[in-house]
């Protein structure tokens, strides 16, 4: 029986959403950039910002880590896999337009989505050592 290590997924979420933020900075020269966004485009400020980006980091952590023995490729692929298909539906296609930045945000430029799916590729990196190595684990004393 496969079930969730909380703690890794927890960990491996606000691991991935600190290096997100770090290559945010890096590309953008900002920093909290999205919890700013967020805060602002809810009226709700910075500090729900901050918590409301951390909260869907391990979100998404926990998603992944749900899921992951379903997905195909080697385990070290899977991550990438995940957040490739979570970036396009529901950045490129849905937040991108919603603040008005186009599909894949091509009204701001080709390094909107360039950009956003490098971070979420960096986001992704914890989660190879930190909840796949549960499912390497479990799959070699099988």
């Amino acid at each position: 029986m496969r079930t969730i290590n909380w703690k890794n997924a927890i960990i491996a979420g606000i691991a991935g959403t600190i290096l997100f933020d770090v290559l945010g900075f890096i590309l953008t020269g900002q920093w909290w950039d999205i919890p700013n966004l967020l805060g602002n485009k809810t009226g709700l400020g910075s500090a729900y910002g901050v918590f409301g980006h951390y909260g869907n980091g391990i979100l998404l952590a926990v998603l992944y880590a749900g899921i992951a023995p379903s997905l195909w490729g080697p385990y070290w692929l899977r991550p990438f896999i995940f957040i490739t298909a979570h970036t396009i539906v529901l950045v490129w296609l849905f937040m991108f337009p919603l603040l008005g930045a186009g599909v894949a945000g091509s009204n701001a430029g080709p390094m909107k989505a360039i950009g956003s799916l490098l971070r979420h590729w960096i986001y992704v990196v914890p989660f190879i050592f930190l909840i796949n190595k549960d499912y390497l684990k479990i799959e070699s004393k099988t």
